[in-house]
């Protein structure tokens, strides 16, 4: 019996499991239904948490003891039993302690006849095998054979309990043991017939929760690979495709065509890529290391991908995992330690990185001097002059072609070559090209782009330039708003897919290009009706690109150099195009298990023959675009899938050369021709520019470092002084060769500082700008997405460098290491990125009290010390800069990223403004900005903001004027009104979930708890054709949580009885809340 102080529900649930009488259970299984079924399931819960669960299975088990059940007791407790069940995730181990498992599957074996008891044994027993030992248990015993014979081809009669027969059976194979016993026994054949028949029969549109049950039921059943097989065997794809084309044409059954797609994608069996190997088609020797050592570790490399679950840029979106579990909670880890890693002697080999410090400026009337390492430009120009860039490949240069004839696919062919070889001779094509055509790119000159090309060392020798870093890029004079996805894309490029399998006489599949094969069957001209496909150029990347059908390819991308794997960036060209054509391009290979491709995102294209008309533009492109997960595997390794991008792109010109690339390219040597333009651009008695070589690369490419200041106004010792007395801000970029927006937001840094607006000149003479614009050349040059020439991360190798593999980051941190030892600790640090799956842009910072908050760490943060000022820039830049979110900005320090740049500047070197800057490769969801993508004028509007906001931190050294007042006032926070882009008013999550399922692996139960309460509650209709007509009026189950499990005629005695135990229980409200 109850104790005294036990609330009225324990009292029911006690009387329960001890009711001597038919009259008392009912009461009390009616009372139960009555408060469950009024309120929310927070009640049920309740009751769950009270033991109810155990009481209505010990009350079940105990009415079965005897030699004839009442089913007028069991039927109701087998209802509320299912509603209740449905809501404990423990009901099927509790079932099992209890011993009701067996119990319920003899009851129905004994009421196979009766439909209705049959019903809800059916559901009980649905609701038991939440748990995969309670399924394994029903198939040991048969289960499988006795709910299926109760799932009948299509029938007007039983309706509700051959869908109850359905989900019992799904239910059932959550347990990988029961698929296999399915497949054994031939349940797929068995339910792909009565899906089909199921289908053929159901005119009226009356049984479709039933052939969304079976839908559900082929779902589990192919959680295996042998489930999978058996349903490819029996020809379950072409069923499958035959029946969702119906199901397109009608209304009434949209909610079929969904699991139907899914279920196909499941079972579209699994093919390797069309490569002959999953490496890249790239290998280069590294030191210490035989040429072939890196095949050992591509199971490593592939094995611990970031970029299939992990986001790969330098913070992980909190969705994607737990934050708490990866905060740094270990407070000597979050404290600053800035002892270097290395003896303090060997630091003195960066004193040449300062040349600031050391230079007497007794040059200032002259030239600005020339570095010695930098690359004789005069020479090299000079040589372009009167010289021919002429073909590596072997053809001739016609000299007596007139411009306007020079085909697009001819000049490709012929004049965009770097090599140094055979130049002298009459006057080129490009001279005459630029001459006609050239406009003017601001820090850009082709003819010293391609002189400075001939020094970019690539592991392929790359020859032949790509005609957008050639000629140059000038952003589109409007603005480009997100694309709008259609509705249902993803499901008409799924059901393409899909064809390929069921119609394969339609498929071409022939090969266009591989850039590892010479053969004459790749060459264009054996392809005289496909489009031409090249990318053998820097930052190219396209290894094979296959024919499917007339309009339609498919394109591998290359992994990096080295590795198997990190496959996202492309930068390819395409020609041979019919003008107004649509052509679909499936990239096959990505990694990432999401892409702002879903969300507007769109490749960029550029046409040469625009570009020769005025508009060298890079344009965002394409219609019909989704990103989502693909049926092609790795050849080898633990890859087991990859994500398609697919867009259509209709080019505008015949005959047309068009580049189509993830984001804007922006190569090395457009960094390097950069740079020399911005030398030559400054006026050297005011700006103090220096590009100096912080170190070479693996493959002997000069990592640049540069210096840009304010030179002194005299050589007075208080001007010098003064000079040597600013504080350092040094900034990095393109770590991840994939990240081409950083390169341009640091584009627009630079050309800002060089300029001669009066914060520029104000910021020069506040501070030392320490610059590595490109961390990972080699990775840029050769088309890598994410690795340097190692294969691995070089933001993951900042707490331990290897001098030997990562050079770069190895003297950054020992140039960092410098100055904090002569005094000269940076003010800021700031590395450049770009977000694959972010909006805006933002910062990631570092701060000691944020981590232990958010960590929820014991330790008391008052008795800590930090300096607040880390989130200055961020307030500032809220202000001033429309792509920017101050509420995207995190300063939180992960276990994960201990050994990014971010983090160990912070921790090591003591920079308390230690930050990445994520840029999209999207566009904004807030501010003026909102809903339009980001070019380049807005990435480099960026980098001139940050430089901007940098002001604010030396606001009491300034020099005030009137033009800087006059520029800079709400910068400085003179002006009280604040720019209208309201990026402090965007609170919205980081993305919705996609339209459609990226997805297609895994399986959820497609029905509600209300849903099966309807059922159950419909179950008590003394009218079989009422009982059927309600489970399939309209496809569709009404929402109705009315209690019916006992007959109408007990009501007025079970609401007597009610207030009876009403007033027996120790306070009538216990249960009622």
């Amino acid at each position: 019996m109850a104790a005294p102080s036990s609330s009225g529900l324990e009292v029911l649930i006690s009387t329960l499991q001890n009711a001597g009488d038919k009259e008392n259970m009912l009461n009390i299984l009616n009372v139960l239904d009555e408060l469950l079924s009024a309120g929310t399931d927070r009640r049920i819960h309740h009751m769950i948490s009270k033991g109810g669960s155990e009481a209505l299975l010990t009350a079940l088990v105990n009415s079965t003891r005897s030699f004839t059940p009442n089913y007028t007791i069991l039927l109701p407790l087998l209802h509320l039993l299912a509603k209740v069940g449905y809501r404990d995730r423990q009901i099927g181990l509790k079932a099992q302690k209890a011993d009701a498992v067996l119990v319920v599957l003899g009851l129905l074996q004994q009421n196979k006849e009766n439909a209705r008891r049959a019903a809800a044994c059916l559901w009980v027993l649905r609701v038991f095998c939440s748990s995969v030992t309670t399924a394994d248990l029903l198939g040991k015993n048969r289960g499988l054979d006795v709910v299926f014979k109760l799932m009948s081809p299509h029938s007007s009669k039983h309706l509700r309990t051959v869908k109850a027969a359905v989900d019992a059976f799904a239910a059932m194979l959550c347990s990988k043991v029961n698929c296999r016993t399915a497949v054994a026994k031939g349940y797929i054949a068995d339910l792909l017939k009565l899906y089909e028949d199921w289908d053929n029969n159901d005119v009226n549109l009356k049984n479709i929760p039933i052939r969304r049950a079976l839908l559900h039921c082929l779902q589990r059943a192919t959680n295996s690979a042998v489930g999978r097989d058996a349903l490819v065997a029996e020809g379950g794809i072409s069923l499958l495709f035959q029946t969702t084309q119906t199901c397109l044409a009608m209304k009434g059954l949209q909610s079929l065509v969904e699991p139907a797609i899914q279920l196909m994608r499941k079972c579209n069996p699994k093919v390797p890529l069309p490569l002959t190997s999953d490496k890249s088609v790239f290998s280069f020797p590294l030191p210490g290391r035989p040429v072939d050592d890196w095949d050992a570790d591509l199971g490593l490399y592939d094995g611990s991908l970031e970029d299939d679950r992990e986001e790969d840029e330098e913070n992980e979106e909190p969705d994607n995992r737990d934050y708490e579990d990866d905060l740094e909670t270990d407070v000597n880890k979050l404290r600053p330690r800035p002892e270097p890693d290395r003896p303090l002697e060997q630091l003195g080999q960066y004193v040449r990185l300062c040349p600031e410090l050391h230079h007497d400026f007794q040059d200032l009337d002259s030239s600005s001097e020339v570095d010695e390492s930098s690359d004789d430009d005069s020479t090299l120009i000079g040589d372009l002059k009167d010289e021919t860039l002429s073909d590596q490949r072997g053809y001739e240069l016609p000299s007596d072609r007139n411009e306007h004839q020079v085909q697009m696919s001819d000049f490709h062919k012929h004049y965009l070559n770097c090599s140094r070889k055979g130049r002298k001779g009459h006057s080129s094509m490009v001279d005459r090209l630029l001459e006609k055509y050239g406009i003017c790119i601001p820090n850009h000159d082709p003819r010293l782009y391609a002189a400075t090309a001939a020094n970019t060392k690539s592991i392929a020798g790359y020859s032949i330039l790509a005609f957008p870093d050639f000629w140059g890029h000038l952003p589109p004079q409007e603005q480009e708003p997100m694309a709008k996805r259609p509705p249902h894309v993803q499901r008409k490029k799924v059901f393409e897919d899909i064809q390929r399998l069921t119609c394969p006489e339609d498929i071409i599949n022939k090969v266009v290009f591989d850039m590892d094969d010479h053969s004459p069957q790749c060459s264009p001209d054996m392809c005289p009706s496909s489009l031409h496909f090249f990318s053998k150029f820097e930052s190219g990347n396209l290894q094979k690109a296959i024919q499917v059908r007339s309009h339609e390819y498919d394109l591998i991308l290359n992994a990096d150099v080295n590795s198997s794997a990190f496959c996202q960036w492309f930068y390819f060209e395409v020609s041979g195009m019919v003008a107004g054509v649509p052509y679909r391009f499936n990239i096959i290979n990505c990694e990432k298990g999401n892409s702002q491709y879903n969300y507007g995102m769109q490749p960029v294209l550029y046409s040469v023959r625009d570009a020769l008309e005025g508009r060298p533009h890079w344009v965002r492109t394409g219609s019909e675009i989704c990103y989502y997960r693909n049926h092609f595997c790795a050849r080898k390794g633990q890859k087991s899938s990859f994500y398609t991008l697919t867009f259509t792109v209709t080019f505008h010109h015949e005959d047309d050369v068009c580049y189509l690339a993830y984001h804007y390219p922006y190569t090395y040597t457009t960094l390097q021709t950069h740079l020399k333009m911005l030398e030559k651009s400054v006026d050297p008695e005011k700006v103090f520019f220096r590009q100096q070589n912080l170190c070479d690369t693996l493959a002997g490419n000069s990592c640049s470092l540069v210096t840009i200041t304010a030179c002194p106004t005299s050589r007075a010792w208080k001007h010098l002084h003064q000079l040597r007395n600013r504080p350092c801000v040094v900034l990095t970029a393109r770590v991840h060769p994939g990240e081409s927006n950083a390169s341009w937001v640091l584009k627009g840094t630079l050309e800002f500082l060089c300029s001669r607006d009066p914060v520029a000149e104000s910021l020069r003479e506040a501070y030392i700008f320490k610059i590595i614009p490109m961390l990972n050349p080699d990775g840029v040059i050769n088309g890598n997405n994410r690795c340097s020439l190692t294969a691995e991360d070089l933001n993951r190798q900042w707490l331990k460098p290897d001098p030997n593999l990562s050079p770069t980051i190895y003297h950054t941190k020992g140039f960092l290491y410098y100055l904090n030892s002569i005094g000269r600790t940076p003010l800021v640090f700031c590395d450049y990125h770009g977000h694959s799956r972010k909006k805006n842009v933002f910062l990631y910072g570092c701060s000691m009290k944020e981590t232990l908050w958010q960590s929820g760490s014991p330790i008391n943060t008052a008795s800590l010390k930090e300096d607040p000022g880390y989130r200055t820039i961020a307030k500032t830049l809220g202000r001033i800069a429309p792509a920017f979110s101050f509420n995207n900005c995190n300063y939180l320090v992960e276990k994960s990223r201990a050994s990014t740049a971010r983090v160990v500047v912070w921790r090591e070197i003591g920079v308390l403004r230690s930050y990445t800057m994520e840029s999209t490769y999207n566009g904004c969801n807030q501010g003026i900005y909102k809903g339009l993508q980001t070019g380049t004028r807005e990435l480099e509007e960026m980098g001139m903001k940050f430089s901007q906001s940098l002001l604010t931190l030396r606001r009491n050294a300034i020099h005030y004027n009137s033009r800087l007042i006059q520029h800079a006032s709400a910068l400085l926070d003179l002006d009280d009104r604040l720019l209208n882009h309201k990026s402090n008013n965007c609170f919205e999550d980081d993305e919705p979930p996609c339209m459609e399922e990226i997805e297609y692996s895994s399986c959820s139960d497609p029905f509600d708890a209300n849903e099966l309460d309807t059922e159950v509650n419909g179950n008590t209709s003394s009218e079989e054709d009422e009982e059927d007509e309600d489970i399939c009026r309209n496809g569709r189950m009404c929402n109705d949580r009315k209690s019916h499990l006992v007959p109408c005629y007990l009501k007025q005695d079970v609401l007597e009885t009610l207030t009876i135990k009403g007033g027996q229980c120790n306070g009538s409200n216990g249960y009622l809340y």
